[in-house]
């Protein structure tokens, strides 16, 4: 399987590290071989670039220059351009192992053939890295054991994790987010790996469009959650209960947002003393179904049109719509 070392070489490769302007060459070898030989240059002179050679600013420029042919796209992550100058100002730290000490943001998105299934030991040696981005991958499981210790956001949106446990076996204890909507995760099962014992620092929680469906005990996990501050829910079948959003907002008194909606005092105090009713809570849905537009029927006016006694015969049409859950 795809694994995320093999992605990132394959990401490397793609940013041109090792090619002009970046990199080590014929474009800027004196600059190399003056930082392997330094010597003091008398002050306020700047060494002159030898004739077929770039200086560090005009190859900087070529990569910041929105016009030129080396320029990364406008959509470029924060990440890609810094790699880039570094491998301009000071490529042998991109030397072997040495770019995995740079790096402390890695972004690695379904981009055709950049395709993650599985989260490798590799990843231990980025000793810097506080965020990793693997949404839209084919990753079922995560292996807690290969993510740096010093990982402070972890977004696995649009995969396919369906169990936490490997997750929480021993999971970075500074963990600030963690990204799990658009997955597999249903059942009780997994609710009670999200407490303060595996997430202690938890700021900002995303479970969105999974198949959580025990509202009840859900909030029971998350109310151990001393930082937690930002919850996404929506999508689960336990949204759909009617006291939903008074329930959550009650039972967990730090929230300040939920469903990307931020909670205001008025909202809090209107929904005061649910949490204290769960009996209210019912196995039961509410939803409402609104249908602005239907296309490819036939018209049923063209059906009244038929003459009282007509010996012609009688066509009619049933419709049946089902919602899958």
């Amino acid at each position: 399987p795809g694994s995320v070392s093999a992605a990132f070489q394959e990401y490397l490769q793609h940013l041109g590290l090792q090619d002009f302007p970046c990199g080590l060459g014929s474009w800027n070898k004196s600059c190399l071989n003056a930082r392997r030989s330094p010597r003091a240059q008398p002050a306020g002179l700047e060494e002159a670039v030898p004739p077929g050679e770039e200086s560090p600013e005009a190859l900087l420029e070529l990569l910041r220059d929105q016009h030129s042919p080396w320029a990364l796209p406008p959509d470029c992550s924060p990440q890609d351009q810094l790699l880039r100058e570094v491998a301009v100002l000071a490529p042998e730290l991109l030397q072997g192992s040495g770019v995995f000490q740079v790096v402390k943001s890695l972004r690695l998105l379904d981009k055709g053939s950049l395709q993650v299934e599985e989260v490798d030991e590799g990843v231990l040696r980025f000793q810097q890295l506080e965020e990793l981005v693997l949404s839209a991958n084919h990753i079922s499981r995560v292996t807690s054991a290969h993510l740096p210790r010093t990982l402070k956001v972890l977004e696995l949106c649009c995969n396919a994790v369906g169990d936490l446990q490997d997750l929480c076996a021993r999971p970075p204890p500074e963990l600030q987010h963690l990204g799990l909507g658009y997955n597999q995760l249903c059942g009780p099962s997994q609710e009670k790996h999200l407490t303060v014992d595996f997430w202690p620092n938890l700021v900002s929680l995303d479970l969105s469009f999974n198949s959580l469906t025990d509202l009840l005990g859900l909030v029971s996990q998350l109310s151990t959650l001393p930082k937690l501050r930002i919850l996404v829910l929506q999508g689960n079948p336990l949204a759909l209960i009617p006291p939903y959003r008074g329930f959550l907002l009650d039972s967990l008194p730090k929230l300040s947002i939920l469903d990307d909606i931020h909670i205001w005092p008025e909202e809090r105090q209107q929904f005061h003393g649910l949490a204290r009713q769960p009996e209210l809570i019912r196995s039961e849905a509410r939803v409402v179904v609104s249908i602005g537009e239907m296309k490819g029927l036939p018209n049923p006016e063209d059906f009244q049109q038929l003459e009282v006694g007509s010996e012609g015969p009688v066509i009619t049409y049933s419709y049946c719509v089902t919602y899958q859950f």
